[in-house]
C-alpha cells in the first residue's frame, strides 16, 4: 500500500539559486570511548537529498542535531558528520560550530549555487532539547518566535524536511519553519512512511514482530497496537522486553534480574504484560533459556518456575532455533530493539544469529532503531534488509498508530 502524503516533494519545487534549509537526522551512534561514529546509516541516507539539491544548484543549509539531553554522552559537534557526508556526496560539506548566531548567519549570506553547510549541533540550543519540550510545550505558531526559527527563516526561500526519525518530535526545527516558509518533503521522509505503511496496513501473512532491547517502553508502545488491528501474528520477545514477560508469566529470574528491572523503573511494565499474555496467549512468545555469564563463561539455562540469581543477558540457543523457525515462515519481518548485550561478545550470539535469520529470509524485512540497525551492520549486509528504518521513537509512535508531529505540521 502507498504512502499518501498530503504535503509536496521537494523535487516539485523549483530550487535553483536558491538558499534552501534542509532539516535532516544523522544523530548516529558513537564508540563511548572514541566518541567516533560507528553506524553511518543515517548520514548516507540521506545523502541522496543533499546531492539532488547540489546538482540542481540550490544554495544549501542543513541542520540537525546529535545527542540530547537523555544522552548527554552523545552530545558532540557535527564535524565528522560533514566529512562523512562529503565522501558520500564527492564534494565538500563545508561545517560551522554555530548553529544561529552571527558566523552561521554569515556563511549562509555568502553560499554560492551548489554549496552545502552543515550548521552547528540543534541541541546546543535550549529550544531544541527534549527537556525544553517537555517543560514548555508550545504550539508550532508560537515556536516561529524562538531564536533559531526567527534568525534563520528570513535567510531562506524554502524549507526542506527530510527527517522522517524525529518526526516525534515537536520542536522548532521540525514544526516552525513550515509556519512562515514554504516547504516540502525529502525522498526519505517518504521512503520511510511508504515502507512502514506496508508494515502496519498491507503486511503479507505471517507476519513477525520481534520486540527486543532495553526501551521496553518502544515495544510495549506499539504491541497492543500490532496485536489488536491484526498487522502481527507473532511477537517474539527478547532483550528486556522478553525479562519483563517472563516475570509476567510468573517466573523467578532471580534477585539480580528484579532489581536490574526495579533500577530502570521497569517493573511496572509487568501488568501491561500479563494483560497482553491473557488477551493474546498465542501470539506473544517468550525466551525458553537464557543466558549468562558464570565464571567467565557463557553458560545457558532452560527457563524453569525458579531460575539461579545471575545476570541474564541474552537468550539462549533453544530460543534462536525455536525463534529462527518462526522468522523462516514469515512473509513480513519486523524486528525493533536487540536480543541482548550484542555489543559484548560473550552475549552476541542471540543478535547475531537472529538477525542473519532475518537477513537471509525471503519476506519482506524491516528493520529499525539505532542500536537494531547497528546490529544489522555487524552482523550483516544491510542490502539483505528489504528496508534499513532510520527512524526509533518516531518509528514506534507510527506503528502505535499515533499522529506525529512533524506529519501535522507538514500537512497543515
Amino acid at each position: 500500500m502507498k504512502a499518501e502524503l498530503k504535503f509536496k516533494s521537494m523535487k516539485e519545487c523549483e530550487v535553483t539559486g536558491k538558499r534552501v534549509l534542509v532539516r535532516v537526522d544523522i544523530n548516529s551512534p558513537l564508540d563511548p570511548k572514541t566518541k567516533k561514529i560507528v553506524s553511518e546509516n543515517r548520514i548516507v541516507k540521506t545523502a541522496p537529498t543533499v546531492a539532488w539539491l547540489v546538482e540542481q544548484r540550490a544554495k544549501v543549509a542543513l541542520i540537525a542535531h546529535q545527542g540530547d539531553t537523555d544522552d548527554y554522552q552523545n552530545l558532540i559537534p557535527l564535524s565528522e558528520h560533514a566529512e562523512i557526508l562529503s565522501r558520500e556526496l564527492g564534494c565538500p560539506v563545508q561545517y560551522v560550530d554555530d548553529v544561529c548566531g552571527p558566523t552561521a548567519v554569515e556563511r549562509i549570506k555568502n553560499l554560492q549555487d551548489g554549496e552545502v553547510v552543515l550548521l552547528g549541533n540543534l541541541r546546543y540550543l535550549t529550544e531544541e532539547v527534549s527537556v525544553f519540550e517537555k517543560v514548555v510545550p508550545l504550539k508550532a505558531e508560537s515556536m516561529t518566535s524562538c531564536w533559531l526559527v526567527r534568525t534563520l527563516a528570513p535567510l531562506f526561500d524554502l524549507y526542506i524536511n527530510d527527517a522522517f526519525s524525529a518526526a516525534h518530535r515537536n520542536s522548532p526545527s521540525m514544526v516552525a519553519f513550515q509556519e512562515v516558509l514554504p516547504s516540502a518533503a525529502g525522498p526519505l521522509l517518504f521512503d520511510e512512511v511508504a515502507a512502514l505503511t506496508t508494515v502496519l496496513t498491507s503486511p503479507e501473512h505471517p507476519s513477525v514482530f520481534i520486540l527486543g532491547g532495553a526501551r521496553i517502553g518502544d515495544a510495549f508502545g506499539m504491541m497492543q497496537a500490532v496485536l489488536e488491528n491484526g498487522t502481527a501474528d507473532y511477537i517474539l520477545t527478547c532483550g528486556v522486553t522478553g525479562l519483563v514477560f517472563l516475570l509476567a508469566s510468573g517466573k523467578d529470574l532471580g534477585e539480580k534480574t528484579y532489581n536490574f528491572l526495579s533500577g530502570k523503573s521497569l517493573l511496572n511494565y509487568i501488568e501491561d504484560a500479563k494483560t497482553y499474555l491473557k488477551a493474546y496467549p498465542e501470539q506473544i512468545l517468550m525466551p525458553i533459556d537464557l543466558a549468562a555469564a558464570v565464571d567467565g563463561d557463557r553458560q545457558e539455562f532452560s527457563i524453569g518456575p525458579t531460575m539461579q540469581n545471575l545476570d541474564y543477558s541474552d537468550i539462549g540457543s533453544k530460543t534462536i532455533k525455536r525463534y529462527s523457525e518462526e522468522i523462516a515462515r514469515a512473509k513480513t519481518v519486523f524486528v525493533n530493539g536487540p536480543a541482548g548485550i550484542y555489543e559484548q561478545e560473550l552475549f552476541e550470539k542471540g543478535t547475531r544469529e537472529i538477525w542473519q535469520s532475518i537477513a537471509a529470509s525471503d519476506g519482506y524485512t524491516v528493520v529499525g532503531g539505532g542500536d537494531s540497525v547497528s546490529a544489522a551492520t555487524k552482523f550483516t549486509q544491510l542490502n539483505q534488509w528489504s528496508y534499513i528504518c532510520t527512524a526509533g521513537g518516531a518509528m514506534v509512535r507510527f506503528l502505535s498508530g499515533k499522529t506525529l508531529p512533524l506529519i501535522k505540521a507538514m500537512e497543515r
